[in-house]
């Protein structure tokens, strides 16, 4: 007998499954522009963080709404909650983006 996660997981369309590493990468680059973003705008202590949150949100809203078409737990595992997590990579990611750009940028002021 299958569990009900078993039975939920094979509810998941395989082809859509695949199609979610296109959806890390949009995630992804959105974390490296929001961390050039905040590098630039020469942003400090909380403020960047708000960026990066504010743009994990947009870019969750832009998948949620185009991609999955109100409907996630359809086209990603995790559902919602997936779709909205950051990921500890991406967090990584923007922190790294935002010290390079501000350390090129505001250097000498």
């Amino acid at each position: 007998m299958s569990t009900p996660a078993e039975a939920a997981a094979q509810l998941i369309y395989p082809a859509n499954v695949q199609a979610n590493s296109s959806l890390t990468s949009v995630k992804f680059l959105s974390s490296c522009f929001a961390g050039a973003a905040a590098g630039i705008l020469g942003l400090e202590n909380w403020l960047g963080f708000a960026l990066f949150l504010s743009s994990t949100l947009f870019t969750s809203l832009c998948i949620h709404s185009i991609n999955c078409r109100g409907k996630p737990s359809k086209y990603i595992q995790g559902g919602l909650s997936e779709l909205v997590n950051p990921g500890q990579d991406n967090a990584f990611t923007f922190v790294l983006v935002w010290t390079l750009f501000y350390g090129v940028v505001h250097v000498y002021d």
